[in-house]
C-alpha cells in the first residue's frame, strides 16, 4: 500500500490546470478534512459525495496547520494522503498547502462542495466563508444526511491506533532506502571527525534497602548495597560517538580530585582524545541517585554552576581555532562552560563552514536552546524547547516551526520522550514524526545523547534530515533497553533493526 506513489494523489501546485480538463467533461464534487483516522463517518459521507458527482476530490489540511491537540495529526500528511488514495471511492485527492480550503475550492472549481449535516446551520466563520467562496466559483454547497456521526478525537483519544512502522516506511520509502541500510550507513561514516565541547558529568547510581524511618522525624532511613559510577553529560556523549566513529575529541572542564581523575581515565580507555582544563576550585560534577526497589528516593548534587575562569575560556578558543573535526558538538548541561557570553566567543571561534550542533539541557533551570544560533542541528527536549520559547499551549508542529525562526538553526529534532521525535528543516518542509521503537523501558537516562550522537553524524554525512531522525529515534530507543547512561553500539542498533523485521511488521 504505501510503496508506490499513487496516481490519485495530485500536487496542489498541478490542481487547478488538472481539473480544469476534467470538468468539461465530468462533474466534481469536492470535500475537505484532516482524516486523521478514516472511519465509517468518513465513508459514509464519501459515498453520499459519489453519488453526487462523476468525480470525488478530498483534499486534506497540511500537518502545520493543525491544532486539534498537542500532539496531532497522529497520521503524517503524506501517509494520510496515501490512506484515503486507497480508497476505491475517491479519484483523488490533495494536500491543501494551506490554512483554509479556500483556494483549493478556486484551483478545482468543483461542481459541489460537500460538508457533513453538523455543518448546515454552522455560524462559523469557516463555514460562512467556505459558502461565499462557493458562490463566486458558481459551485453548489451541499451537505451530507449525517445520519451516523463519529468522532475522530474521541476514537484516536480511546483506541490509538499504532502505526509506528507505517510511519517509518513512508519515510525510508521516500528516501529509497531499507531499515539494513543503517548498518551499512554506520560503517560507511567511521572515518568522521567529531569534536565535543561541554560539561563532565559523573552519574552514581546507588542501589539502597529501606531500613524504616526515625520515629521523631520525617526521615527516611536506607543503607547503600553497591554504587556504581556512569560518565554522564558531554563526556556520555562522546562515548556515544566512539561507539561507532573513530576519531572523537572531547573538550571539557575536570577537577584533580578523585572522581575527575577517574573519568580521565576512563575517558583515555575508551580511546578518546582528550582536552581536559582544570580549574583549582571547581569539583567534578557528581550527581547521585538513591534508589529503591527500582523508585528513585533521593538525587544529591555536587555541582558548582559558576561561569568558567577567562583563562579557560582563552584555552577552549584557541582549541576551537586549531580544530580540525568535521562535527563540533556544543554538550550543555549549564555547569559553567557554556552561557550566552561564551556561545558567541566558541561560536566565533571555529572555521567557516564547521557543521555544528547543539544540545543544551535545562535540568539546572539556567539552559536556553534558542542561545545557539544558526547552528546546523539542534536537538532540545519538548520541555527545554517550551521553557526557552516561554510557550505552554502550542501544537508541537507549531512550536518547533517557532524554535526554528528563533534560532535560525538549519534543522531541528524535537525529542518527546516516548511520544518519539519530530524534525523539521530550515526550508519548512513536510514535518517528520516518528515513534519510538522500545519493547521495554528500562533507563531513559542518557536516550537524547544517544539521539544526538547518531543523529548528528547521519546528518553530517547523509544530508538527510529524515535519515538522521530514524537513525537518532533507533538509538534513543536502543539507550532506554539499557540501564546506566552507557554508549548504544552498532549490534545494539543491528538487534533492534532485525526485531522490527522479525516482528513481520513491513518487508
Amino acid at each position: 500500500m504505501y510503496n508506490k506513489k499513487s496516481k490519485k494523489i495530485i500536487k496542489f501546485s498541478n490542481a487547478k490546470a488538472f481539473f480544469k480538463k476534467i470538468k468539461k467533461t465530468r462533474k466534481i464534487i469536492h470535500c475537505h478534512g484532516v482524516f486523521d483516522l478514516v472511519h465509517p463517518g468518513h465513508l459514509r459521507h464519501f459515498d453520499f459525495c459519489k453519488s453526487k458527482a462523476d468525480i470525488l476530490v478530498v483534499s486534506l489540511t497540511a500537518d502545520k496547520f493543525i491544532k486539534k491537540g498537542l500532539y496531532r495529526p497522529l497520521v503524517p500528511e503524506q501517509l494520510r494522503a496515501k490512506n484515503l488514495a486507497a480508497l476505491e471511492i475517491v479519484d483523488y485527492v490533495i494536500i491543501d498547502k494551506n490554512k483554509y480550503p479556500y483556494e483549493a475550492m478556486n484551483n478545482i472549481r468543483p461542481n459541489f462542495f460537500a460538508k457533513g449535516l453538523e455543518y448546515s446551520k454552522s455560524k462559523n466563520p469557516l463555514t460562512q466563508e467556505e459558502i461565499k467562496v462557493a458562490k463566486k466559483i458558481g459551485c453548489k454547497m451541499i451537505f451530507s444526511p449525517g445520519d451516523i456521526i463519529f468522532s475522530s478525537t474521541k476514537l484516536i483519544e480511546d483506541l490509538k491506533p499504532k502505526i509506528s512502522y507505517d510511519k517509518l516506511k513512508l519515510y525510508l520509502d521516500h528516501e529509497k532506502k531499507k531499515l539494513p541500510d543503517f548498518i551499512k550507513l554506520l560503517n560507511s561514516m567511521k572515518k568522521i571527525k567529531v569534536h565535543i565541547i561541554g560539561d563532565l558529568i559523573i552519574d552514581t547510581s546507588s542501589e539502597c534497602k529501606l531500613i524504616g524511618g526515625l520515629h521523631k522525624t520525617p526521615t527516611i532511613s536506607v543503607s547503600i548495597m553497591n554504587s556504581k559510577d556512569y560518565i554522564g553529560g558531554a563526556g556520555a556523549v562522546a562515548k556515544h560517538f566512539k561507539s561507532f566513529l573513530n576519531n572523537v575529541t572531547l573538550t571539557t572542564v575536570v577537577s584533580n580530585d578523585v572522581l575527575g581523575k577517574r573519568a580521565i581515565r576512563e575517558l583515555k580507555k575508551n580511546k578518546i582524545k582528550l582536552n581536559s582544563i582544570h580549574e583549582k576550585e571547581r569539583p567534578t560534577t557528581n550527581k547521585n541517585s538513591f534508589w529503591v526497589d527500582g523508585y528513585k528516593l533521593l538525587k544529591v548534587d555536587k555541582v558548582s554552576n559558576e561561569n568558567i575562569q577567562i583563562s579557560t575560556i582563552e584555552k577552549i578558543k584557541k582549541i576551537l581555532k586549531n580544530d580540525k573535526s568535521d562535527i563540533v558538538v556544543f554538550s550543555d548541561y549549564r555547569h559553567g562552560i557554556f552561557n550566552q557570553n561564551t556561545i558567541s566567543i566558541f561560536s566565533k571561534s571555529l572555521r567557516k563552514n564547521k557543521f555544528i550542533v547543539a544540545d543544551s539541557q535545562v535540568a539546572s533551570r539556567w539552559g536556553n536552546i534558542t542561545d545557539f544560533k544558526k547552528f546546523d542541528l539542534i536537538t532540545p527536549t519538548e520541555k527545554e524547547a517550551r521553557l526557552s520559547l516561554l510557550e505552554q499551549d502550542l501544537p508541537i508542529r507549531t512550536l518547533t516551526d517557532l524554535l526554528l525562526k528563533k534560532t535560525n538553526a538549519k534543522n531541528a529534532i524535537l525529542k518527546l520522550g516516548d511520544k518519539g521525535l519530530i524534525s523539521l528543516d530550515k526550508q519548512r518542509k513536510d514535518y517528520i514524526s516518528l515513534d519510538p521503537f522500545v519493547d521495554e523501558v528500562l533507563d531513559a537516562n542518557g536516550a537524547g545523547d544517544a539521539l544526538l550522537a547518531y543523529s548528528s553524524a547521519t546528518l553530517y554525512f547523509t544530508k538527510s534530515l529524515i535519515l538522521s531522525s530514524i537513525m537518532g529515534c533507533l538509538a534513543a530507543s536502543c539507550k532506554c533497553e539499557m540501564v546506566g547512561n552507557v554508549p548504544v553500539t552498532l549490534q545494539q542498533i543491528k538487534r533492534k533493526i532485525d526485531k522490527i523485521l522479525k516482528d513481520n511488521l513491513y518487508k
